[in-house]
């Protein structure tokens, strides 16, 4: 629901914008104008994303939550798509977008309203006897868990072997 009037009234402010500003600077003035912040707002969103992404790297390789950087790095993604879109409200929020303490405010408000989830999976459980170590999975009741062997029933002389109706290519062996 939110999605649709967004869809209607974005474009119905845009619009208004538009005529109002056009009638008071002109046609070619406002155009400018869009076509000026597409390409500014391009150039910002390519400069604070190298920034973004540089953070988002240094999380990983320190192993320190990388929420935030990400969060940062996907409102930059909107923004240069707001910014690339033609109109002064869209130019507006996404050139808000691309300030900092901006993003930074709408991480606090959307951490409030977002509930994370997390898993580790780290813990190993032996067998006995021969063979390698498995991780062991969290309980799911969903899950059931076995091991199995292979017995022969002796059935062979009942299934002939298999031979190949075609010449052997270089993608199968036989």
């Amino acid at each position: 629901m939110w999605l649709l009037l967004a869809f209607i009234i974005v474009p119905m402010i845009e619009i208004g914008l538009f005529i109002q500003v056009g009638g008071v600077i002109g046609l070619w003035w406002t155009l400018a104008i869009v076509l000026v912040t597409a390409v500014v707002g391009t150039w910002m969103v390519k400069q604070q994303g190298r920034h973004v992404l540089d953070k988002i790297r240094r999380s990983f390789n320190e192993l320190s939550d990388p929420s935030e950087p990400l969060a940062e790095g996907a409102m930059i993604l909107f923004s240069g798509a707001l910014l690339l879109t033609p109109g002064f409200f869209t130019d507006t929020v996404g050139l808000l977008l691309l300030l900092p303490p901006v993003r930074h405010w709408a991480f606090r408000v959307a951490k409030r309203h977002v509930r994370i989830q997390s898993m580790s999976y780290t813990a190993t459980t032996s067998r006995p006897g021969p063979g390698p170590q498995r991780p062991r999975r969290p309980h799911d009741p969903g899950v059931i868990d076995g091991d199995y062997t292979e017995v022969d029933q002796g059935f062979d002389e009942l299934d002939p072997p298999k031979r190949p109706t075609h010449r052997p290519s270089e993608w199968t062996r036989h």
